[in-house]
């Protein structure tokens, strides 16, 4: 017998092998064949296969985006409730600052030619003197009510309107307007020094040390149009000239008043240190080198 013929039933039709696995065993219902799990085939959603990453990625960066929006809006509305604040602690600090430490100044007149002219704005050390004395040839801002009547002095109306007030005190307080209430000079004289005027070069004479002051004085300027002295200053006292000595209303002409011409230490508000504008006369307000000689003759 052959194999076909093994192989053919009764009815002559070939049948089946049984052992033969019919491909159709390992396939679903529908008869599709499922992909192999070992063949790294991407899965796709359905029954029985692996989820979309794709919409879980999606969903997490609308929350992410959602998120910040949130952030953003308290953020912003945060700022403006805290800003409030903010102001009230930096004008709270610009005060301490204007009080204790330093402040802008508006120069007025032309009594300290050309050292500093007029809408020169100049900054104030205010704490120097509380570390050190005050040395000669240093500009101060000094207090001179009590003990100086200056007709120059320049009078700051104060304007009726409150805005206009406001608007005032705070161009004050930053230098950019005068106060009318301190004056600004050279300091000639310290506490228990000696100061006369003249030697045979018209020269103003301090502990007998006459001074060379042609390096600040106003061109042209003599050093003193009025005689005076020897005057010999208290313990406590400063003997102050502007550097345009003919127009200056300094120590040499209040000697009628109430010090005899001489400031109290305790009327010093501070030191002016630097200009910072105009921009052109930026620069450090130094000690001349006239007062070398005076401080040399006085070790």
């Amino acid at each position: 017998m052959t194999n076909d013929d093994r192989d053919l039933g009764s009815d002559g039709v070939p049948d089946e092998n049984p052992d033969r696995t019919d491909p159709e065993e390992h396939g679903s219902d529908s008869g599709s064949r499922v992909p192999d799990e070992h063949t790294g085939a991407s899965g796709v959603s359905g029954v029985g296969g692996t989820q979309d990453p794709e919409p879980v990625e999606r969903a997490e960066e609308t929350v992410s985006k959602s998120e910040n929006a949130t952030k953003k809006k308290k953020g912003s509305g945060s700022f403006w409730k805290e800003l409030p604040i903010l102001i009230a602690i930096a004008l709270v600090l610009a005060f301490v600052i204007r009080t204790f430490v330093m402040q802008a100044f508006f120069i007025p007149s032309t009594s300290m030619e050309n050292t500093l002219l007029v809408g020169d704005r100049v900054l104030v050390n205010k704490v120097v003197y509380q570390i050190r004395d005050i040395e000669r040839g240093e500009v101060v801002v000094f207090d001179g009510d009590g003990s100086w009547d200056d007709p120059n002095t320049v009078e700051v109306a104060e304007p009726a309107n409150p805005v206009a007030r406001g608007f005032q005190w705070v161009q004050q307080q930053l230098g950019a307007a005068p106060t009318g209430k301190e004056y600004i000079k050279r300091v000639i004289g310290l506490p228990g020094d000696t100061v006369e005027c003249c030697d045979d070069q018209n020269r103003i004479i301090v502990n007998g040390v006459p001074l060379d002051e042609d390096d600040y004085l106003y061109p042209g300027s003599t050093e003193s149009h009025t005689e005076f002295g020897p005057i010999e200053l208290g313990p406590d006292e400063l003997w102050l000239m502007g550097d345009h000595r003919s127009i200056s209303y300094d120590s040499r002409m209040n000697q009628n008043n109430p010090g005899g011409g001489a400031v109290p230490v305790d009327h010093v508000v501070g030191r002016a240190f630097v200009i910072i504008w105009p921009f052109d006369q930026m620069g450090g307000l130094g000690i001349p080198p006239a007062f070398e000689e005076v401080e040399a003759a006085g070790q």
